[in-house]
């Protein structure tokens, strides 16, 4: 990725242009290391979204703002009461530094002016927004550094704010000229090329140093002791014109690129050729776009994976358990079918107590069930009397026998608690939202799986199913997770609706509402591809979805949420499509 100080340099530019006397409005703290700033400013409003991420750490204007948490943290807390209402005075940038500083001019609790500072330090791991006051004191800060985990530049309340430390004899290309870097490029350990300039130059990424040696060395793969004169030359060129892009804009072009199968892979402020056919550029409006585009699908899978943690760790748990319980039960059961062995053994010692001896560890009987008769070694207890054997046998055979129609009812248990979880795990891989989430937990927590801890005040109220509009104009409707399933088939559809669900696999509960209306042919396999899309074979081909009227669905007593049984169905076929479902989901 991209993100280097030459990037935030355009991006600074491109956010003061776009701020003109910009008030801070609201403060958001969707999770940890991420803010959202809404900012007013004369020409409407923006949202500015900070990230301290280690693997996704930026800043850019966003049109996706994540969702936020019924309770703000507390350095939101502190953020909304010491910044909300302050102007943006400035966005600096101490060269090109991986940092930008946006300065704003607050009130304080006497009613003063004061310069407040936000820091957005965009270094990887070490990525932090830390804000400062007018002394160049340490407010607090996203990520909190203490002596411990660094003695270079601890990051506490009330220590005096420190600039990251620079690198040694590496120079800032927007302090230098191209030919002071290619000369200590030269002068440099033996390396390609690439790797000797990213080496030697500050504020540059990767990236940028291997396209403008792709450029310079025309794709010619050289080490930094093998490079000519006329080498040098071009590369001093092509810095220079880099250096240019950034600070006048002439050539600067947000551009993103792809790989073959869509997939995000860089991004820069300049077109990026060393790819080849390998990859698929595009141009975007804007930086801040760019960014956005970026890193959507990225961040929102991360930002649930984190989000569900807790979730994951008790299912991962009680499928372990469960599978656990189940393989022993199943080993058990194994053993009691051989019961019918231990009868015999009862019946011939019993038919034979007369001739075995008192002390003897086994007997020598003729197998009367045997149509050859053959003769068969029964083990024998020796403290034992005969008939004392025969009835311990008896009974191990009455419990061998009831255990298995234990085992059986046991075993039918597990495997319907199987398919439960696996039902949460499913629902847990689409679900986005905090309410989404926070209706898994509330499953989990009445099926005794996890204790959901006491909150204040009122809890955000429950999603509807999502909601889609066939080609023909009827409303389909998609439960989100097994408890909106329930509520979705069992009191929102009425008896003349249909009802989809894939067969044999777990996913949502799919309601076409009919209004007494019979739908067409159109209508009813849209449903089934939105069932299969919404379901664990997602990603398969040839889907086998079953559809019935609602009528016919019902729910067996004690059942599992989301667990429904059904008649007079049929089963349609068909492939899951992202791309439909998308199309018909109703916005807004």
């Amino acid at each position: 990725m991209a993100l280097d100080g030459a990037f935030l340099a355009c991006l600074r530019e491109e956010l003061t242009a776009a701020l003109p006397e910009a008030r801070v409005d609201k403060i958001h703290q969707p999770s940890r290391e991420e803010l959202v700033i809404h900012l007013r400013h004369r020409g409407g409003s923006e949202r500015l979204y900070l990230s301290a991420r280690a693997n996704s750490p930026r800043v850019h204007f966003t049109k996706n703002a994540p969702e936020n948490p019924a309770s703000p943290p507390m350095f939101c807390m502190l953020l909304r009461k010491r910044l909300t209402g302050g102007r943006l005075i400035a966005i600096r940038q101490n060269g090109w530094e991986r940092a930008l500083y946006f300065d704003f001019d607050c009130v304080n609790e006497l009613g003063d002016i004061v310069r407040l500072t936000l820091a957005v330090e965009i270094m990887g791991r070490h990525s932090n927004i830390i804000l400062i006051d007018e002394n160049g004191l340490v407010v607090d800060a996203v990520k909190r550094v203490d002596i411990e985990m660094s003695s270079v530049r601890p990051v506490l309340p009330g220590l005096r704010y420190e600039l990251p430390p620079c690198p040694a004899g590496v120079l800032d290309l927007s302090l230098c000229e191209p030919s002071d870097v290619v000369a200590a490029l030269r002068r440099a350990p033996s390396a390609p090329t690439a790797k000797a300039l990213l080496s030697v130059v500050h504020g540059l990424s990767p990236l940028l140093c291997r396209e403008v040696t792709h450029q310079a060395l025309r794709g010619a793969d050289k080490r930094s002791d093998e490079l000519t004169d006329e080498d040098a030359e071009r590369l001093a060129f092509y810095l220079k014109r880099l250096k240019e892009t950034v600070l006048t804009g002439v050539r600067r072009t947000p551009y993103a690129l792809r790989d073959l199968k869509g997939t995000p892979l860089e991004y820069s402020f300049v077109p990026i050729t060393q790819y080849g056919l390998t990859a698929v550029g595009r141009e975007e409006e804007s930086l801040s776009s760019l960014l956005d585009g970026f890193y959507e699908q990225k961040d929102a899978e991360d930002r649930r994976r984190a989000r569900a943690q807790d979730i994951l760790r008790v299912l991962t748990n009680a499928t372990d358990r469960t599978a656990r319980k189940l393989a022993a039960q199943r080993e058990e059961l194994a053993r009691s079918a051989k019961r019918e062995e231990v009868r015999v053994w009862a019946d011939l010692i019993q038919a034979n107590a007369y001739a075995i001896p008192k002390g003897a560890s086994s007997a020598e009987l003729i197998n009367y069930y045997d149509e050859n008769c053959a003769t068969v070694t029964v083990p024998l207890d020796p403290s034992l009397t005969a008939v004392q054997n025969a009835q311990r046998y008896y009974k191990a055979y009455r419990k061998a026998q009831t255990a298995e129609r234990v085992l059986a009812e046991q075993i039918a248990a597990g495997e319907e608690e199987l398919l439960y979880l696996d039902s949460v795990f499913d629902a847990l891989s689409r679900a986005t939202t905090f309410r989404e989430l926070g209706e898994l937990r509330e499953e989990l927590a009445a099926g005794g799986y996890l204790k959901l801890p006491r909150t204040r005040g009122k809890a955000p109220a429950a999603e509807g199913p999502l909601r889609f509009r066939s080609s023909d104009g009827f409303l389909i409707l998609v439960g989100r997770n097994n408890l909106q399933n329930d509520r979705l088939t069992l009191k929102t559809a009425r008896g003349g609706d249909y009802w989809f669900h894939v067969k044999t696999a777990a996913g949502s509960h799919v309601i076409v509402v009919t209004e007494g209306e019979t739908p067409p042919d159109t209508t009813l396999t849209e449903a089934a591809i939105l069932a299969a899309t919404h379901s664990k074979a997602g990603d398969s081909a040839q889907v086998p979805v079953d559809y019935t009227r609602a009528r016919n669905v019902k729910k067996p007593a004690g059942a599992k949420p989301g667990r429904v049984i059904y008649v007079e169905y049929q089963t349609a076929y068909v492939t899951p499509d992202k791309a439909l479902a998308e199309r018909l989901r109703e916005k807004g």
